[in-house]
C-alpha cells in the first residue's frame, strides 16, 4: 500500500504538535511594518538611482528617481497578499514556518532583529527570516526565553 504524502505549498505552515509540545504563539507579518519597510526601500532606491544618474551625467535624475519609487510601490502591492499569508508558529519545542521549515529550539544559535524582520540562525548554520514582524524585539525575547526554558528543562 502506498503511503500518502501531504503536499505543502511554499506558503503553508503546517504544525502537527509532537507529544508534550504546546503552541505558544503565531508570528505573523504585520501590514504596517510591511509598508514601512517598502517605504524605506523606496526612499533608499530613489537616492541610489538619483545618485547613479547624476554621476553618469544623465538629464533624467528626477524621472529615474520617481521611477524607482513607483517600481518599489508596484512591487509592494504585487507581493502584499503573498507576504501577509506567511506565518511562523512558536511552540515550547520548536519554530515551525512556511513550506515545512522548522527549527528545534535546542538547535537555535541566534534569534535577532534585522530591520523589521527576525533572523534565525541554527547551530548548523541554517538561516531563516521571519519577515515584517511588528514588535520584533519582544518577539525575539519570547523566542529566546522559550529556547532558554527548553534548555533548562532538558538539562534538569
Amino acid at each position: 500500500m502506498a503511503e500518502k504524502i501531504r503536499e505543502v505549498s511554499l506558503g503553508d505552515t503546517v504544525v502537527e504538535l509532537e507529544p508534550g509540545e504546546k503552541h505558544l504563539r503565531e508570528i505573523r507579518a504585520d501590514k504596517g511594518t510591511y509598508w514601512r519597510d517598502h517605504g524605506v526601500m523606496a526612499v533608499l532606491g530613489m537616492g541610489v538611482v538619483g545618485m547613479v544618474l547624476a554621476l553618469i551625467g544623465s538629464d533624467h535624475v528626477a524621472i529615474g528617481s520617481l521611477g524607482a519609487v513607483l517600481a518599489l510601490g508596484v512591487r509592494g502591492a504585487y507581493l502584499y497578499s503573498e507576504q501577509m499569508k506567511f506565518y511562523w508558529v512558536l511552540t515550547n519545542m520548536r519554530l515551525v514556518g512556511p513550506g515545512g521549515r522548522q527549527v528545534y529550539l535546542l538547535e537555535l544559535e541566534t534569534a535577532r532583529r534585522l530591520f523589521g524582520d527576525i533572523q534565525i540562525i541554527t547551530r548548523g548554520g541554517d538561516k531563516h527570516l521571519i519577515k515584517h514582524v511588528a514588535g520584533a524585539e519582544s518577539v525575539v525575547a519570547e523566542i529566546n526565553a522559550a529556547r532558554d526554558k527548553r534548555a533548562r528543562r532538558k538539562r534538569g
